[in-house]
């Protein structure tokens, strides 16, 4: 085998990629003794010993150990604020790169004079062999002579501009050993000494130029995979003679993550991809969730998720530990936790085995909040998801760790020298490809517009002397280098409107492209499809042929159909399931839900659909929350006056007393289990919820002289909800004559006379009373007339019943008058329903997709104004008597 010599030679090269191939290369053409190195890390070789350059972790955790106990004068005022670490760093990297000694210009500005403080403090809290760039270059011109020894000749390639710096320690070097600067067609800087230096120049490429623009940034992205695929595909191209570039890439990132995941393609982000698409990160972005916005149980089930996999405490949790949870409650809070904790005992847990106290150390910890972040995540995580969170830890402030996490990138893992590659304009210029399409050739797009450092402004210090290169200027260089550089194709693309539907310019930079731009449809067929989600949409006629696509077709038409069709809930006579739902123990809602809505009747309690429910703290409780807090603050203040001599012998003043602790009670409750408005609208609900408690409570339309009162009164199976005493056997069967159902629930309020032979059962309403009175109201009211036969039926024939609802808000109370007549007629409407519904006819009713149709969302979109008016009539026809109770009052 062949093998070259080994005398010592160096390539200075610029970015990661432009690195990556030259080492490639150089292995298969067995260049023993070249080194490939950036000129940072030549400086650093050649300044000898242990010394390293200042890498940005380093810098942001040393500025960050130092910016709390550093008086910085102009600064202090802004140097706690979320973000100071970044904006240090940038400003101290950009004064460094500048060679701008800001020890010697203390005195200039005030501003000065505190970003050198800051420079002086961070120098000490750094590494003794960690360096500055001047410092670098300083003793790297102390020990020239052995520049020989350690570079042999060196070429810089690839590079248009070395920042000032550098740019003495390169001439000083040339004095030492040959220096050749390949510049290719690459323009070459003035400051350079090309009797020192020789320059070696060659003609420019002729690359074919295309100019389109596509309608939006997604639609760049999708033409750009089609592109590449269309290459590839036709062998034209391998994916290594492939780039799509950008300056700017991230604004284009989440686009091309997930086009590559449906195009099954190798693209290699050469800027790296976001820590969160990573598992690792997530698990990061989760625990930094819980931190900075509190408990909840989705929250940690999320966390669960993501760190099951990984050694910590909730590896060390059982399998589906997370069934101990209740649906029903949010978990937003520590409390709430511990209260759920101290309830459990080993047979709760899959495992037998008792994990509360382990779970409850969990939770404990993270009860630190964000002021323990670094101990959090000490103890919590784990490998790679411990080294993404101390990086974010030392990029900024943990306030902001989110933020912080959304701008950390890693590796993709794939490997650029085989791969097509989507990077930065800046490293496609310094590693040219045979093939490229540059992306966001719009106007204050490409060129960027130059933008002043965020500590040290252009009257303190001229940007031109802080930023000798300035990102507008580089970009115009890196376009012409890359029309220079490349040798087969360059594709121009600019979108036409943004994100949002606004027109946008073009770049003047394409005032060099050709003059006819080829104008691409977002709803074109594609020349070469980049995924088969993007065939399919291109060949309708294949895509009519898959299953779903047919199901779907269908399902359409039937639903633009007048007729009732099985898309509308038409199902075959006694399905099973609609007799096991029907043969359930119904509630007052579920019966209501069956005559107003047959097709939510079956969705609900047949298919269990639940409409999603919002993690997010309300602005505001809805009325089925705020009813809910009604109710539980009304039987908590009933269950203490009846404790106390009874609520029929209480005075006023003793009714305020037990509302007040009655609702503080629940308040502390609420406030454990469940989200809570803003602090001054829940102490506004809360107020609200006194009012109302304590007119209902202190409301005297029938007097029962010394009767018994009972709240939230459970029959017919219901699980009771406290220890209270109860009238009757719960556990009972409490089954509606002739109609075939059975009913369970619970009565909000019911009095018995001393003698039991009379009995109030009251329901509250916490919305706003109809205005006429009401019996059945259209089948929406059902409450009074069943927890009436609930409470005959319990009590004995011989009890007689009065039954209202009762409007705290409005102060008024409908009662109902004829109970027995109204059983009689709603059972014949529920003959009816039942009837209706075993035929088959799970249809539409008067509730589908009405504002209060919670499972609205399974509807065609805008259902209430045309869809259900379409088929309103013939889902009436099928119901037949069952649509009687629409018109009772």
């Amino acid at each position: 085998m062949e093998v070259k010599d080994l005398e010592r030679r160096t390539t200075v090269a610029h970015g990661r990629l432009e690195m990556r191939e030259m080492r490639l290369d150089a292995a298969r053409e067995r260049r023993h003794g070249l080194q490939i190195m950036t000129f940072e890390h030549l400086a650093t070789r050649l300044a000898g010993g242990l010394v390293r350059a200042v890498d940005g972790d380093a810098l942001r955790e040393a500025i960050k150990a130092v910016l709390p106990d550093t008086t910085l004068g102009e600064l202090d005022g802004i140097k706690a604020l979320p973000g100071m670490v970044s904006a240090a760093a940038d400003t101290l990297r950009k004064a460094w790169l500048a060679g701008i000694d800001l020890q010697a210009r203390v005195g200039e500005h005030p501003r000065l004079d505190s970003v050198a403080i800051m420079e002086a403090a961070v120098v000490q809290a750094l590494p003794p062999a960690m360096l500055r760039p001047a410092d670098l270059v300083a003793a790297g011109r102390a020990r020239l002579d052995h520049a020989t020894t350690l570079f042999g000749p060196i070429e810089i390639v690839g590079i248009t501009e070395l920042s000032p710096v550098w740019r003495p320690l390169l001439h000083a070097i040339a004095g030492r050993v040959p220096v050749r600067w390949i510049a290719g067609p690459r323009p070459v800087p003035d400051w350079l000494d090309s009797d020192l230096i020789e320059i070696v120049r060659t003609a420019p490429q002729t690359p074919e130029v295309f100019a389109v623009s596509a309608a939006t940034a997604y639609h760049e992205a999708i033409e750009a995979l089609r592109w590449t695929r269309l290459l590839i595909a036709s062998g034209m191209a391998e994916p290594a003679d492939i780039a799509i570039a950008a300056v700017a890439p991230a604004d284009y990132d989440d686009h091309f993550l997930a086009l590559r995941a449906d195009a099954n393609l190798d693209l290699h982000f050469v800027h790296g991809v976001k820590v969160t698409a990573r598992r690792e990160g997530q698990a990061a972005a989760a625990l930094a969730d819980i931190l900075l916005r509190g408990f909840s149980q989705t929250r940690i089930r999320r966390l669960n998720t993501l760190l099951r996999a990984y050694p910590g405490p909730f590896q060390a949790l059982p399998e589906g530990w997370t069934r101990i949870l209740p649906a029903d409650s949010t978990l937003s809070s520590a409390e709430a936790w511990a209260r759920l904790l101290d309830g459990l005992n080993a047979a709760d847990w899959p495992d037998g085995t008792d994990h509360s106290p382990a779970l409850g150390a969990t939770i404990d910890l993270l009860a630190g909040g964000i002021e323990a972040a670094e101990e959090v995540g000490e103890k919590l995580l784990y490998g790679r998801a411990l080294t993404i969170w101390r990086r974010a830890l030392a990029a900024g402030a943990a306030a902001s760790l989110d933020l912080t996490l959304e701008t950390l990138r890693q590796d993709d893992g794939l490997e650029a020298c085989v791969s097509a590659c989507w990077m930065p304009a800046s490293a496609l210029a310094a590693s040219p490809r045979r093939f490229v399409r540059l992306l966001g050739l719009n106007s204050a797009r490409w060129p960027r517009s130059i933008a002043e450092d965020r500590l040290l402004s252009d009257h303190i210090v001229p940007t031109a002397e802080l930023d000798p290169l300035p990102v507008a200027a580089a970009d115009r260089r890196d376009f012409e280098t890359i029309l220079a550089t490349t040798e087969s194709a360059v594709v121009l693309c600019r979108a036409r409107r943004d994100e949002e539907g606004r027109l946008l310019g073009r770049s003047a930079l394409l005032l060099q492209a050709p003059s006819d731009e080829t104008y691409l449809r977002r709803n074109a067929v594609p020349a070469h499809a980049f995924s088969e989600t993007d065939r399919l949409m291109a060949r309708p006629e294949e895509f009519r042929a898959l299953p779903q696509a047919a199901a779907a077709s269908t399902c359409w038409r039937n639903w633009r159909r007048d007729e009732l069709t099985p898309h509308d809930g038409v199902v075959r006579p006694d399905h099973p399931v609609l007799g096991a739902i029907l043969d359930r123990t119904q509630s007052a809602n579920s019966l209501r839900r069956l005559l107003r809505n047959p097709l939510g009747f079956v969705w609900r309690y047949g298919l269990r659909w639940r409409a999603p429910e919002i993690s997010e703290d309300p602005l505001t409780l809805d009325a089925l929350a705020m009813g809910d807090l009604v109710h539980r603050t009304l039987d908590r203040a009933l269950q203490s006056l009846e404790a106390y001599g009874g609520l029929t012998t209480a005075a006023e003043e003793q009714i305020v007393a037990a509302v007040e602790a009655a609702t503080a009670e629940v308040a502390r409750l609420w406030e454990g289990e469940r989200a809570v408005p803003p602090p001054v609208i829940w102490r506004f609900t809360l107020d609200e919820v006194r009012v109302l408690v304590v007119w209902a409570l202190a409301f005297r339309d029938e007097h029962l002289p010394d009767a018994r009162a009972y709240g939230e009164v459970p029959f017919g199976g219901a699980e009771p909800k406290s220890d209270a005493v109860t009238p009757w056997d719960t556990t009972a069967t409490v089954a509606i004559p002739g109609a075939g159902f059975r009913i369970r629930g619970y009565i909000d309020r019911l009095d018995i006379a001393p003698d039991g032979r009379r009995a109030l059962v009251r329901d509250y309403k916490t919305g706003g009373a109809p205005k006429d009175d009401i019996v059945l109201d259209h089948g929406k009211e059902l409450q009074r007339c069943l927890y009436a036969f609930a409470v005959k039926s319990l009590l004995g024939d011989e009890v007689s019943i009065g039954a209202s609802l009762l409007y705290p808000r409005a102060q008024r109370d409908l009662r109902l008058d004829d109970p027995d007549g109204t059983l009689d007629a709603l059972t014949g409407y529920l003959q009816a329903a039942r009837a209706s519904l075993a035929a088959g006819g799970a249809v539409m009713g008067k509730d589908t997709g009405d504002k209060y149709d919670d499972l609205a969302f399974a509807l065609p979109a805008n259902a209430g104004a045309t869809y259900c008016e379409r088929k309103m009539d013939a889902a009436s026809a099928r119901l037949g008597d069952a649509t009687r109770i629409w018109e009772a009052p």
